[in-house]
């Protein structure tokens, strides 16, 4: 529902990602968040983002990677269908086809 191409793994990019996502529900309260441990999640600030939309919080165990298929189907997909990874692009334009493949994935795709 949200996404946010970073430079790095820090929580402003996820809460930034996050605050995206919340723009799109009609309403959060109840909503179950579902991430890795990952630092930018653990952190006060994305928390309190989650908490102040009534949002439920759940994190997959330690290091346990297959409770987040979603999350790291997407970024397959990024990688393996559209080839994100060998494009030799600047960031700027990778942020702009990552939000057109987004696009495409949630709003055309047949799943």
């Amino acid at each position: 529902m949200g996404h946010c191409l970073s430079k790095d793994l820090k929580a402003e990019g996820a809460i930034k990602a996050l605050k995206m996502a919340v723009g799109k529900l009609d309403k959060c309260k109840g909503v179950i968040h579902h991430s890795d441990r990952g630092i930018q999640y653990c952190c006060t600030g994305y928390i309190d983002v989650l908490k102040k939309h009534g949002m439920k919080i759940s994190m997959t165990e330690e290091d346990h990677v297959y409770e987040n298929a979603l999350a790291e189907r997407v970024n397959g997909i990024l990688k393996d269908e559209y080839y994100l990874d060998e494009l030799n692009i600047d960031y700027k334009e990778s942020r702009k086809i990552v939000a057109e493949i987004i696009n495409l994935y949630n709003n055309l795709r047949i799943h």
